[in-house]
């Protein structure tokens, strides 16, 4: 029998010349740079600021966390780019085939649609990595300028948008297979994007189920990653979508199938995706990288709240908009989630500022119930939350405390990213693509 593997790793380097060829990917290269050179000179420069202004003095300097100041805004660049430049580079590899007729050629070798599929996706990927250059650069200017590098923090961020870029690469493909015209393509990505915003901001007002959903979109992935946050259940959702979009874009990639067949076939991929993503959904296991455990209590309540197997229930009646309510989850009950065994926690609301609803004697109220101990206040700090917790439990307030983060205050100014950012790169990827488009055509 013929070996697959001659042809497809052929199929390989043809959509790697490709890609070469796209004037889209070109375009992604040379302003991916500039992008970048923004968010890292204006972050470098607030930190600088803020630095200045009193980070070496004593306890001031635990603000400063590079993660927050440098890393995650620089970053943002690459969730730009994978929003408004990265589908039309997809769709453009994705879909050219059908439009220039090689898609027929292609099917005379005995290749399944996948592996074709996944021959694009690994190229993209590929050039994803090369666009990520920029963001080496700026980690070697920051060790230049004194700054702190933490690198599991880092590998966090760097991981939350490779992730992102896959899934957005995955559905191009996806619906570039299924609109058959590139112009209509763009026009479902960036509905799609538009989509996933208009989500998340209804889940900011109602909350409950809407924010569960809101919570698997590729914005919610990626707060926790750059909070230095790996969860399991963002990760495997985050495959689960992507696989379902190349099996997707798989199934209508076929010539000669009915469109009933492969939309049935659709059908059944969207069935199994939901099955998977539900299933996942559940997984509890995360992963703390940031270097001053923001996404964790102390080791000692860790400790103390792992080892309390009775299931807690707890009902916040606070509206969604209530800023209270956003304080209780972000700074308490989302570490609470992941250090606790056996826990649920449910917002009780009938509007979603609660304007009207505090004139009520139980609006603001939290409501415990440990194995049928119960009580009742309206404590929303950490430190009210979880002596509470320990109070139902019969045991005694952990003492022991973290080191404090001193964090790392560096009043440093930009030198020579401009120059980097908006000089050497776009004039080292202009030539570059000048010269290799000029071979192509």
């Amino acid at each position: 029998m013929p070996s697959r593997r001659r042809p497809w790793f052929t199929l390989v380097r043809k959509e790697w010349r490709e890609l070469l060829a796209s004037r889209a990917w070109w375009v992604l290269m040379l302003v991916i740079g500039p992008l970048v050179g923004v968010a890292f000179i204006g972050a470098v420069r607030i930190y600088a600021e803020a630095s200045a202004a009193g980070g070496t003095a004593a306890g001031v300097g635990e603000a400063f966390s590079p993660l927050d100041g440098i890393w995650a805004p620089t970053f943002a660049a690459y969730e730009i780019a994978a929003t408004f430049l990265l589908p039309f580079v997809a769709i453009r590899l994705a879909g050219g085939d059908r439009q220039s007729g090689a898609l027929k050629l292609e099917h005379q070798h005995p290749l399944p649609p996948l592996l074709r599929i996944a021959a694009k996706v690994l190229v993209l990927l590929a050039g994803w990595c090369i666009a990520g250059i920029p963001a080496l650069l700026a980690i070697v200017l920051w060790k230049l300028y004194g700054g702190s590098l933490y690198g599991p923090e880092v590998a966090s961020v760097a991981l939350g948008h490779l992730l992102n870029a896959g899934l957005t690469i995955a559905l191009a493909a996806a619906i570039a297979s299924i609109a058959e015209n590139p112009s209509t393509a763009a026009i479902l990505a960036l509905a799609f994007t538009v989509g996933t915003w208009i989500l998340g901001f209804i889940a900011s007002l109602r909350g409950g189920f809407w924010q569960q959903i809101a919570g698997l979109t590729p914005e919610a992935m990626l707060d926790s990653f750059q909070d230095g946050l790996v969860q399991l259940d963002a990760v495997l959702v985050t495959v689960v979508f992507g696989m379902s979009a190349l099996v997707m874009a798989a199934v209508w990639i076929r010539l000669g199938v009915s469109r009933r067949r492969r939309g049935l076939e659709s059908a059944l991929v969207v069935a199994a995706a939901a099955a998977l993503v539900a299933g996942a959904a559940r997984l509890r296991p995360s992963w703390d990288l940031s270097e001053n455990r923001r996404n964790s209590f102390p080791e000692a309540d860790q400790r103390a709240l792992a080892g309390i197997r009775t299931p807690l229930r707890i009902e916040v009646h606070l509206a969604p908009e209530d800023p209270r309510r956003s304080d209780l989850e972000h700074q308490t009950l989302s570490k609470l989630r992941r250090a606790m065994p056996a826990i649920d926690v449910r917002y009780v609301s009938a509007t979603s500022t609660g304007l009207f609803e505090q004139a009520g004697s139980g609006y603001g109220e939290i409501r415990y119930d440990l194995g049928g101990r119960k009580a009742v206040n309206r404590l929303t700090t950490q430190e009210g939350v979880l002596e509470t917790i320990y109070d139902l439990a019969g045991i005694p307030v952990p003492q022991e405390a973290d080191p404090a983060f001193a964090g790392h205050p560096l009043a440093a100014q930009p030198a020579g990213a401009a120059a980097v950012f908006f000089g050497f790169w776009p004039a080292s990827a202009g030539a570059l693509g000048f010269f290799v488009l000029r071979r192509k055509s």
